[in-house]
């Protein structure tokens, strides 16, 4: 990717970004993007744009706002990643070969799409991918988070992927995107995709909360197989329970949004953040989601003793 970080000028270390799609409310970004900036002696806001079933014309406005409100870029997350594409002043090369973008950065009036998706999943799986030979993987889900990864997976070399989607015109879309960077393959089936791969990727919001839901059957997974999520609300979603309970290696999705969060400040603001800072803010959401989450359960709890 391209990169389009710049050097502000000494005056310049006040930063508006933030984050559009839906639903986000319990999105990590605000608290890593800006803990980052005050690592780095700099104020950001990081605002939540949660606008949920918009069209094109009210994405046009929406970027538009973006565009004039001084904003210095905003991350895109799903279901736009794809839909704002065509909206934009400019694409990176690598957004512009994906055809998704996460990352649009406001420079001298312009919107201008980047995909660190890419970038932050390279960073973040490609330990797994080498000590497994750079073997077959299944990717499920071809969307634009799923993209990304194909991309990342490809530039890691990983020629053979199994590609599932419950929209198979998506799934034969991005192999068709491959050709050239990789040997994609579009399966008919989970069970298919999964077939002798070293690897599988969950790239759909499938269990993302509130879906309690796995995009793999349970017996599909076993010892030898290492298993990615790229979601992380939940960050120990129901496919890694259950790939954990049976051997596999895991990696949850805390990487991936802490790299990908990353690559889009530095974009955004020309200066490269402490990933170690942003992953402490991510670990405290997380930990405070989790004792919010048990504090309920407790309630609930107690709440049924008590009616007995």
């Amino acid at each position: 990717m391209k990169s389009a970080t710049h050097k502000p000028d000494a005056q310049s270390r006040r930063f508006l970004t933030g984050l559009l799609g839906a639903p986000i409310a319990q999105s990590a970004a605000p608290a890593m993007h800006e803990r980052a900036a005050e690592a780095l002696d700099l104020r950001c806001h990081y605002q939540i744009i949660e606008i949920a079933g918009a069209g094109q014309d009210e994405l046009r406005l929406l970027l538009e706002g973006i565009r004039r409100l001084g904003f210095a870029g905003v991350n895109v997350t799903f279901p736009y990643k794809e839909a704002v594409v065509d909206l934009l002043d400019e694409l990176s090369p690598g957004a512009a070969l994906i055809g998704a973008v996460n990352t649009v950065v406001v420079r001298d009036g312009r919107l201008i799409g980047h995909n660190t998706d890419t970038t932050g999943f390279t960073r973040a799986i490609a330990h797994l991918v080498a000590a497994s030979a750079h073997g077959p993987v299944a990717l499920i889900g071809a969307g634009g988070v799923g993209k990304a990864i194909a991309f990342a997976l490809a530039g890691l070399g990983v020629a053979d992927l199994r590609i599932f989607d419950s929209e198979h015109s998506k799934a034969a879309k991005l192999a068709a995107q491959l050709d050239g960077h990789a040997k994609p393959s579009v399966t008919d089936s989970v069970r298919d995709a999964l077939r002798g791969v070293v690897g599988v990727i969950n790239g759909s919001p499938v269990g993302m909360l509130p879906s309690l839901d796995t995009p793999v059957p349970d017996d599909l997974l076993h010892a030898g197989l290492w298993v990615a999520d790229a979601v992380y609300s939940p960050l120990w979603t129901p496919l890694l329970a259950a790939a954990k309970a049976r051997g596999a290696t895991v990696m949850t999705g805390r990487d991936l949004a802490i790299y990908q969060a990353a690559d889009a400040f530095e974009l955004f603001t020309g200066f490269a953040p402490s990933t170690t800072e942003m992953g402490i803010a991510f670990d405290a959401v997380m930990a405070k989601r989790y004792a919010a989450s048990h504090a309920a359960e407790n309630v609930d709890f107690i709440g049924a003793a008590n009616s007995r």
